[in-house]
């Protein structure tokens, strides 16, 4: 795999899609790995932080992890550079401007705004890895709140998909490059 292009890669839950988007980077000297996620409370839910742990654990130790939500202003390293996962990334930015229970409409322009900045910064890039989710392959999700992060996580993967070289889709540990 050439590592100095834009890949998005997408795949379902645990499909090693993070394992993978590590891969195309592990040969640069320096890596900034972007941690894009809503701030976990540690005691409310010790499972997710073990996750995160596991993930830190994982990659090398001379990679620079960044926590943010501003994801145009991290794209803008020169660094080598992971985000992962937009998924959790959205998940933040409804949480942040509390858009859950916001029109529809109004919380697709807010997310649109950030996704234009990032797809710009993304565009003026040699190389840069995106991890998301692929949410649109299963049932119509029963609640609102699963309908609206299904629907805006799939405009958020076109839309950045489009300003990427490449994109792979990860299945039970097995990449597709479509």
């Amino acid at each position: 795999m050439t590592t100095d292009v834009k890949t998005l890669v997408t795949g379902g839950v645990r499909s090693g899609k993070s394992r993978h988007a590590e891969s195309l980077v592990v040969g640069h000297p320096s890596v900034t790995y972007v941690a894009p996620g809503p701030t976990v409370d540690e005691e409310a839910d010790p499972d997710w932080v073990a996750r995160i742990a596991a993930h830190r654990q994982h990659r090398p130790a001379h990679w620079t992890t960044l926590e943010t939500r501003d994801l145009a202003t991290a794209l803008r390293t020169d660094d080598a550079i992971i985000v992962d996962c937009l998924g959790t990334w959205l998940t933040a930015v409804l949480d942040e401007r509390e858009l859950w229970e916001a029109p529809v409409d109004d919380a697709a322009a807010a997310v649109d705004e950030l996704v234009e900045a990032a797809a710009a910064v993304l565009q003026t890039r040699d190389q840069a890895v995106l991890v998301t989710n692929e949410v649109g392959l299963g049932v119509v999700p029963a609640h609102r709140s699963g309908r609206l992060f299904r629907d805006l996580l799939g405009t958020v993967n076109q839309r950045l998909a489009v300003a990427c070289d490449e994109v792979h889709l990860v299945v039970a540990g097995r990449v597709l490059v479509l």
